[in-house]
Parts: C-alpha cells; structure tokens; sequence
C-alpha cells in the first residue's frame, strides 16, 4: 500500500502532462445547512455528537493549520527531484451553503488565507450582495455560482429556491454578482456549477452560459449518494454536453466515475470522506482530522491521483467513462489552476 507522499507525489509525474506544476485542492464542505432544498443534494453526513467546526472558531483553526502544514510540506518530504512541484495548495470552502454562516466563514477566509492557503469558494449565490463581495472577492483566487437551470420553474422543481421565500437565484442577480466580484478583484476566476439530473437534462443553457461569460463551466452528471430521484443515464448526459458544444472552450465535463475518489474532501465534523462507487453506498469517512492527524486521517482514505488530473485536463472530445488524453495547457492557465507564469510548454 502506498503510504500518504507516494499518493500525493504521484501528481508530480504522469505521462506527457508531467511538466506542469499543480495546485493541490481541498474541499471543506463546512456546513450541511442550506436555504435551499436541491432533491438531489449531497451535502448529507453521517451524524457525530460534536458541533460542526465553523461553529467553534478555535477547533476550525486547530484543523485548518493540519490541513495546510501536511498537504504544504508533503512535496518536501519526497526526493529533491520532485520538490515544490505544485504551486500552492488551494482551500475550497462549499456546503451546504457557506455564507448561511457569513462572520464565521468570512473569519475562517481570513484565518486561512492568513496560513497561506489559496482560497476559493462554491456558493448558490443567494446570499451574495455587494458589501459581502467588497470584503470576500479580494481573498478569493476563485468563485463559482451554482446555477443548473435559465428557468425559475426549472429551478423551482429542482428544490434549487428559498425554503421559507421560495425565491430562486435568476440570471440577472447572479450577472450582478459576477459584476461586483470582478469590480473587487479584476483577477478573480469565476465559474458556473451545472448538476444535470432530469429536470434539465434537455435545456439549452448556451444563451445563459455566454451572457455570465465565466471562465469556467463545470457540467456535472447528478451523482446518486442520497437517492436517485432525478438521476439520467450516460447518455442522457452525453446528449446535454454534446447540445452545448459551443461552449467548449469553458466547459469542464464530470460524469459519474470521474466524480468517485477523485477529490479530496473534508465533511462538517473534520473528517475526510469519500463518495463510494455508484451503487455502493453513500460515504466512507475517515477519523477526524483533530483527532488522528492530516495525515494519518487522509491515509485512511482511498483517493485516485490520476482522476484527480483528470478532472483539470481541459479536452475538446467528449467521452464518457473514459480517460483524458490531453491537457491544453493554455486552458489549464486560463482558468487559473495555477499561476500563468508556472504553465510549462509541452
């Protein structure tokens, strides 16, 4: 078995993509707490008698330092060779929604941002204004929106509205989002999140994908953890990818296997997790990080290194289930995956 720096290092050195530095991501999903109500929502864990640690600002500290002193040195300790071969490790706050807890997110954005981490953040976009974007944009290297339909129905339908207002996100509110985090950091990455699932599988999202102008779109295949409700076939997903080809200069396409241990994850509690293999369960969690370690909790999980990659090599072809057989290295620098000026020629 391949102790923790073999797993990481193994982003250092792979086939004809090997001379690219990389950014390392961590995602903290930092509450299951939601304004809104998704049916095919993921952000469901298994329960522990502690709070969640945004709600405890000392053990939030405590963690985030492990989490950036062990995946921060980890190139260290391999050969010299192989040394600072990634640019920064970056921190992706998500949920639930972040910002339901804005002065506990926004301390622990500062804390971390204060550690060194670079910082990003995946939000529904509801609770973004521009007095928060004023004080939260300059700390981000990236922001991404999620939006999965143009259509306030749609939305609706999807659970994707304000529990108590039943108000959704439309595409002028979040244009005026984008706007501000631009106005408060011109450098900022901004991208969409689009969960294709049954209710929207046979939209046409061109007009409101070119009017938002992200950097990135990221087309994910609903992934069945909790249930399967809104769940589509392979096909079904191919065919909405395919309808957008348009937009293939932004779009970032992940279906169901390049969704399974290809990210690293850390629940509301501390623990690293894991999606299990479509049809087999929900999450596989590690101990928690304050009280094992980064690094003995992240060696208890299983993580694939190479999906990892494949998840930031931008390829024009389409094809399911399938490994990526090139990276446009422009892309990659493009949506900021690292520094422009770190992007080696191939």
């Amino acid at each position: 078995m391949k102790n923790v720096s073999e797993k990481i290092s193994e982003i250092i050195f792979t086939d004809a993509i090997s001379s690219v530095p990389r950014q390392i991501v961590i995602n903290w999903h930092l509450t299951e707490a939601c304004n809104y109500a998704c049916d095919f929502c993921y952000a469901k864990w298994v329960k522990v008698k502690e709070r969640e640690l945004i709600h405890e600002g000392s053990n939030t500290q405590i963690m985030l330092s492990q989490l950036f002193n062990f995946f921060s040195s980890v190139s260290d300790s391999t050969s010299s060779a192989e040394k600072n071969t990634w640019a920064s490790v970056r921190l992706n706050f998500a949920g639930g929604e972040p910002l339901l807890y804005k002065n506990e997110t926004l301390a622990a954005v500062s804390f971390a941002k204060d550690l060194g981490f670079d910082l990003s953040m995946i939000t529904n976009g509801s609770l973004l204004d521009r007095p928060l974007l004023e004080e939260l944009a300059p700390k981000l290297s990236l922001l991404g929106i999620s939006l999965d339909s143009a259509l306030d129905d749609v939305n609706s339908m999807i659970g994707r509205a304000d529990k108590r207002t039943g108000k959704t996100l439309g595409i002028d509110a979040m244009e005026t989002s984008f706007r501000y985090a631009r106005e408060f950091n011109p450098a900022l990455g901004l991208k969409v999140n689009t969960v294709v699932n049954q209710l929207n599988w046979k939209e046409d999202m061109t007009e409101a994908i070119q009017r938002l102008a992200p950097g990135k779109w990221k087309v994910l295949q609903m992934l069945p953890v909790q249930n399967s409700n809104l769940a589509i076939t392979d096909l079904q997903f191919k065919e909405f990818v395919e309808r957008h080809n348009a937009m293939n200069e932004i779009m970032s396409v992940e279906d169901n296997n390049s969704m399974t241990e290809s990210y690293i994850m850390v629940d509301p509690f501390g623990r690293f997790y894991q999606n299990a293999p479509v049809g087999h369960g929900q999450y596989r969690y590690s101990q928690p990080i304050l009280k094992a370690g980064a690094q003995k909790a992240f060696a208890e999980m299983s993580w694939s290194s190479s999906k990892f990659l494949s998840r930031y090599m931008h390829t024009k072809k389409v094809e399911l289930n399938s490994k990526p057989q090139e990276l446009a290295i422009q892309d990659a620098a493009k949506y900021r995956l690292f520094p422009i000026h770190d992007v080696a020629t191939c």
